[in-house]
């Protein structure tokens, strides 16, 4: 009931807000508002957005279309009430024209019917759950789907040594998108789950679900946690001696997180996953992505939300060049539809007719590479849909 309140009274006043404001300047610049969770469940990946975005801004200027594009930087602390409020405050009192960022799925959504009522363009940085695209025609989304990688990995398994699972997920949206499309998959291809498993999202404790998991004696277990909870996963399957069980760990990318792998130590090494990017990616554009990345974030590494949020503000320098600095909702969207990019993680567009991205998706393994661990890729699925959009 109070999110229906809040979102009743940020259309009203956003419909207010229409009637009074001039239509822009010319010379106006364009505003983007950037909703982040700094702080929270996910400011692992507020915390790499707002590296790259100032990454990008440092390579890139601060110039798009002929026009100054402000950047408006706003924590929503991972909590999608705040997500609203602050996305409101931004289209009202700051005038933005393009809201971007949105670190999880509830966030995302929360702000879909301000985006669809006001026309706003909604460029999704992380949120990965497949249907949030269906909840506003402005959105437009570069990070990757949950499907998009469960059923890559559901291909890849039982080809490769391992066809009985024990799925383990988080209970949210994306985990039940994880385990739905892995389960579908490998099923198709002669694989099994054996048994599924869902994991509270806030503070989990893994140790009661990995003991169940290895009751079940699988072949391997199906992860996904989000970017940033992989470590403590990691830490407690080697505690419950999992490790030396024979149990091999088949995960989504979020598990190994770039990031974070460092600090996980030996008991990642061979761990596969499947996902959109890693540090180690071999191109050019992500060499210069990486450098450009360490040089203005204190030698951080970045991680697949990194590359994602290069590639939205990218979309959204591409787009205005387009569109010579117009940014009106039905503009700018239509102008994105199809657009092409090179990106840091491989060859990326738009689907014009789902505003998602299209992307391939590699199966990788932890190795050592010069005394540091990454995510090394062995195997690309090339220009991946969305399954669940097909």
């Amino acid at each position: 009931m109070r999110m229906k309140s809040v979102l009743t009274g940020a259309i009203t006043a956003l419909s207010l807000m229409t009637a009074a404001v001039p239509a822009a300047r010319a010379e106006d610049p364009v505003k983007v508002g950037v909703v982040i969770p700094l702080t929270g469940g996910f400011q692992s990946n507020g915390r790499q957005i707002n590296a790259a975005l100032k990454a990008f801004v440092a390579t890139h200027g601060e110039k798009a279309g002929g026009k100054q594009v402000q950047f408006l930087v706003k924590d929503d602390g991972s909590v999608p009430d705040n997500a609203l409020r602050i996305s409101q405050e931004l289209v009202t009192n700051d005038k933005v024209s393009i809201l971007t960022g949105f670190g999880n799925t509830p966030t995302a959504l929360s702000v879909a019917q301000l985006s669809k009522r006001a026309k706003i363009p909604q460029v999704i940085m992380v949120a990965a759950t497949s249907s949030i695209m269906k909840a506003s025609p402005y959105m437009l989304r570069t990070s990757w789907t949950i499907p998009q990688v469960a059923s890559a990995i559901g291909k890849w398994a039982p080809e490769n040594g391992a066809k009985k699972f024990v799925s383990v997920v988080s209970d949210y949206g994306p985990g039940k998108d994880a385990e739905e499309w892995f389960a579908k998959t490998i099923e198709a291809n002669g694989g099994t789950v054996i048994s599924k498993l869902k994991v509270p999202l806030a503070n989990p404790d893994f140790a009661p679900f990995l003991q169940r998991a290895a009751d079940e004696k699988p072949e391997a277990l199906f992860v996904f946690v989000p970017t940033g909870a992989g470590a403590a996963f990691m830490k407690q399957f080697v505690e419950r001696g999992l490790d030396k069980s024979g149990i091999k760990v088949i995960a989504m990318a979020d598990v190994t997180d770039d990031d974070l792998l460092n600090s996980m130590g030996d008991p990642a090494i061979g761990v596969i996953t499947g996902g959109p990017y890693s540090t180690n990616h071999d191109s050019p554009e992500n060499k210069a992505f990486v450098e450009a990345f360490k040089k203005n974030n204190d030698g951080m590494r970045p991680n697949m939300v990194a590359a994602a949020a290069w590639d939205a503000l990218d979309l959204i320098y591409k787009t205005l060049d387009k569109t010579k600095g117009e940014a009106d909702g039905d503009t700018f969207v239509e102008a994105a539809k199809g657009m092409q990019i090179a990106s840091p993680r491989g060859p990326i567009s738009i689907d014009p007719d789902t505003r998602d991205i299209v992307q391939d998706i590699y199966m990788r393994k932890v190795e050592r590479v010069g005394g540091e661990l990454y995510n090394t890729e062995f195997k690309t699925y090339t220009a991946v849909k969305d399954p669940a959009a097909q």
